[in-house]
């Protein structure tokens, strides 16, 4: 009786249990980057239009970003050299994902400073606006 109670006690908490495929894991973390990714063009469009009258600064933050598009490939080609397929196993999606998510959440936090502003007194503040 004691076993069987065991038995059916395991057979439950498998029910509850939560899991997902490899492929549920790629989809969610393509998803993540997306997101990620959405909200870095919405910062730069919002850039772009707060600072419509700088075309100096609206020339040099396009040349930026241009950049670190550039940039930011490389450091993937860096993190994930091509290989033959198979190379860094099934969960290279997710591991890939990931780190271009959380370089797309770097570069947003970087860019948000346009919008959020400077406390006044910054010296250092050069365009980035004052609060």
């Amino acid at each position: 009786m004691r076993n069987f109670i065991i038995l059916l006690f395991l057979c439950l908490l498998t029910n509850f249990s939560f899991a997902q495929t490899q492929l549920e894991m790629n989809t969610e973390a393509g998803a993540n980057y997306q997101k990620a990714d959405k909200e870095l063009n919405s910062t730069y469009t919002k850039i772009l239009k707060e600072y419509k009258s700088d075309t100096t600064f609206i020339k040099n933050l396009k040349a930026s970003q241009n950049i670190w598009i550039k940039f930011r490939d490389a450091e993937m080609k860096m993190k994930y050299p091509d290989r033959e397929p198979g190379y860094y196993g099934s969960i290279q999606p997710v591991c890939w994902y990931n780190y271009l998510e959380g370089l797309t959440k770097k570069r947003t936090k970087e860019l948000k400073i346009w919008l959020t502003g400077i406390e006044e007194g910054d010296s250092c503040s050069g365009s980035v606006k004052m609060k």
